[in-house]
């Protein structure tokens, strides 16, 4: 599991490869990966956006922004969790994926929640960072 933690705000990340929707042979690999999103601070705050920076075994990188997580733009109260799974296709076997939310709070001012660095490797696989 990987975890950071931004003004108050923690986002955990866990990866998981998914076999059955992967096809080596063709090239195709395909992860999982579940996050938890947990105000720990003592006032509400909403997801508004989401950003991805993702680089496969090769360098080449994917960037991908857009409103919430999951089709939702949840309002987290102080203690209050949100998860989701999403998922990640990649054309090499490993890579990692980084990214940041942007949120605001009660009084409309916004500001970015990172989201931690986390591999994504097959399983039988050292795990490597970038």
């Amino acid at each position: 599991m990987y975890r950071q933690e931004t003004r108050q705000i923690s986002v955990s990340v866990l990866p998981v490869y998914i076999d059955e929707r992967s096809s080596p042979q063709e090239s195709r690999y395909f992860w999982a990966y579940q996050v938890t999103i947990e105000n720990r601070g003592d006032t509400s705050v909403q997801l508004l956006s989401r950003y991805w920076h993702i680089v496969d075994a090769n360098g080449e990188i994917e960037e991908v922004r857009g409103p919430g997580v999951v089709g939702e733009q949840p309002v987290l109260g102080p203690g209050d969790c949100f998860e989701y799974t999403s998922g990640c296709p990649l054309t090499t076997p490993s890579g990692f994926m980084r990214g940041s939310y942007t949120m605001a709070d009660e009084d409309g001012n916004r500001f970015d929640v990172a989201i931690p660095a986390f591999s994504l490797d097959l399983p039988d696989a050292s795990t490597v960072l970038n």
